[in-house]
């Protein structure tokens, strides 16, 4: 019995190996959902061609990548050439100048600015304004794609708002976010600074930096700068309004820097004076402590102990109005100051110059 199994097998085998048995398999037809796509007309549906897909057409061919390199030292004390950050930029103007955020380009000693079509140029720094965190970059090229800038003024609370650039870092580059104007004029306090940011949700992280905040017109409305980064905080990002940035990406064009006017002055208010863990008993005003001799305010008879309470008509009550407002004068102009000297006021008019580098 065990001999016919052993036949049979061997006669299977040998029918199966020489083709006398075919194995069939059934043809059902294929799901419509797992058959390759034909053809397809090329253009998109409404619902698919949104404002959105459009601005992001018209404006991310014009913003970049900013790699900033800087040489150090490794373990052997050979001098490296190391990344120190990765930022975003947009083009400007066709000949290669560049908008970014002075903390994108700190301390860089490469600059590696990266294109949406896949080019990587060398890129130079300009100019910087640490005072309104902004930079130009320019790269050796012609013919460059260009954003169009809007008007950050006419900006509308609730209307859509694109945030595009490299977040994290190049393998992320020209990532698109999406949210709205949060709101408008908000006011940050950093140091003697005062920043009027546009506050939106669409999420800017580490590596947007210096890149664009579009309308749903493609136009650039503000310079991506920062976010709220802190436990239980989402959707709290910050833009330079792109009127508050044109002036100074002129400047630094034109000059390298951006020009102001100096008083000569060191000054607290209350904030400040708690902070160095001094009170200071004023209801109002700026304390002067220290005068620079020679200077705008030392000819105007301003003396260390003065308060400073209106500059050109506005009040100051802190380091933050002062600043603002000497901003706006020309440098060369008369500067009308009130301050009170022994419990009096009294009007000085100091011939403002421009600030030392």
């Amino acid at each position: 019995m065990r001999k016919h199994f052993q036949v049979l097998a061997v006669s299977l085998a040998i029918a199966v190996s020489t083709g006398l048995f075919a194995v069939h398999y059934s043809t059902a037809a294929p799901s419509p959902n797992l058959a390759a796509p034909g053809v397809q007309d090329a253009s998109l549906s409404p619902a698919r061609n949104t404002f959105v897909v459009q601005a992001v057409k018209n404006a991310s061919p014009a913003i970049v990548g900013i790699s900033n390199k800087a040489y150090m030292r490794d373990n052997f004390a050979q001098r490296v050439l190391v990344e120190r950050g990765v930022g975003s930029g947009v083009v400007f103007d066709a000949s290669g100048y560049i908008a970014t955020n002075n903390h994108v380009v700190d301390g860089a000693q490469t600059i590696t600015v990266s294109f949406a079509d896949g080019r990587t140029m060398d890129g130079t720094v300009v100019g910087t304004d640490p005072a309104t965190d902004l930079a130009v970059v320019k790269v050796d090229a012609t013919d460059l794609p260009v954003a169009s800038f809007g008007d950050s003024d006419s900006l509308l609370v609730g209307e859509p708002a694109i945030a595009i650039g490299n977040p994290l870092g190049m393998e992320f580059r020209g990532s698109v976010t999406v949210g709205v104007i949060s709101a408008l004029n908000r006011t940050i306090e950093l140091g003697d600074r005062r920043f009027q940011l546009i506050q939106t949700d669409a999420a800017i992280n580490p590596g947007n930096s210096g890149g664009a905040l579009v309308n749903a017109d493609g136009q650039v409305v503000g310079i991506n700068s920062a976010k709220i980064a802190a436990a239980g905080v989402e959707g709290m990002g910050f833009a330079i309004p792109i009127n508050s940035a044109r002036p100074i990406l002129q400047s630094l064009v034109e000059k390298g820097r951006v020009i102001r006017a100096y008083l000569g002055v060191s000054v607290l208010d209350a904030a400040s004076a708690a902070r160095y863990g001094y009170e200071l008993n004023i209801d109002r005003g700026v304390y002067v402590v220290k005068v620079e001799k020679g200077g705008p305010a030392y000819q105007a008879d301003i003396r260390e102990g003065d308060i400073i309470v209106r500059l050109n008509g506005t009040d100051v009550n802190s380091l933050a109005d002062l600043r603002a407002i000497l901003d706006g004068v020309p440098v060369g102009s008369k500067a009308d100051i009130v301050i009170v000297r022994n419990g009096k006021e009294r009007t000085v008019g100091p011939v403002v110059t421009e600030m030392p580098e």
